[in-house]
């Protein structure tokens, strides 16, 4: 991942996934694993050190109902979903293995100011200086005018987030990912290894674990 902070040195993380042919899937990263079983509609999420296991349920997702218009007024100041624009990177080859990419675009909702927040009060006018004593006023001289405040500078654009997904075709698994946005680019390649069905042991909880409630 490389930071967005100027200077900043990339960072580099290495994790691991598993795939059996049944559907479970299990991804090593650091002192965590998660194990995902569709069939059984759940999650198994390992800590490692503390040796706690919590299996969390997978709902399962159904159609999303369409919503009728009802012709009610939108709430004010409300955010709306930021647009995505999605385009077909086609197919390739990535280390012999073919893939097909898509590139997503959106941009990130700004959120609005809540209404009836009072804002904050400013600050408080010096007094003017006292005259000195026995100083006379110039009759009919003009006050030195007050100096025009400065007109607010536009924000500029926020940047858009763009993320590319190159995927398998045979194993139906990310190979390359790259997301772009303010924070910088986050790369995710993954190297395909050759073997076989792993062991059934690999996608369920280690003895010793407590399950966490």
């Amino acid at each position: 991942m490389q930071l967005a902070l100027p200077g900043a040195p990339p960072q580099q993380s290495a994790s691991q996934l598993l795939r059996a042919s049944d559907g479970k899937m299990r991804m090593d990263y650091g002192n965590t694993s998660v194990i995902t079983n569709p069939l059984a509609q759940h999650a198994i999420i390992l800590d490692h050190i503390k040796l706690v296991a919590r299996v969390i349920p997978i709902p399962q997702m159904g159609p999303m109902p369409k919503i009728p218009q009802l012709g009610l007024p939108g709430v004010p100041g409300a955010p709306t979903p930021p647009p995505v624009s999605s385009v077909d990177l086609g197919k390739g080859f990535i280390e012999g293995h073919p893939v097909t990419g898509t590139q997503l675009t959106f941009h990130m909702p700004t959120l609005p100011q809540v209404p009836g927040m009072p804002k904050p009060p400013g600050m408080p006018q010096l007094p003017g200086m006292p005259k000195a004593p026995g100083a006379p006023q110039v009759p009919g001289a003009p006050q030195a005018p007050g100096m025009p405040q400065a007109p607010g500078m536009p924000k500029p654009p926020a940047m858009p987030t763009v993320a590319e997904a190159w995927t398998s075709t045979s194993l139906h698994l990310p190979v390359l990912t790259k997301i772009t946005g303010s924070f910088g680019q986050r790369t995710c390649y993954c190297k395909n290894a050759p073997a076989p069905e792993p062991h059934p042991s690999a996608f369920q909880i280690p003895p010793g674990y407590s399950l966490a409630k």
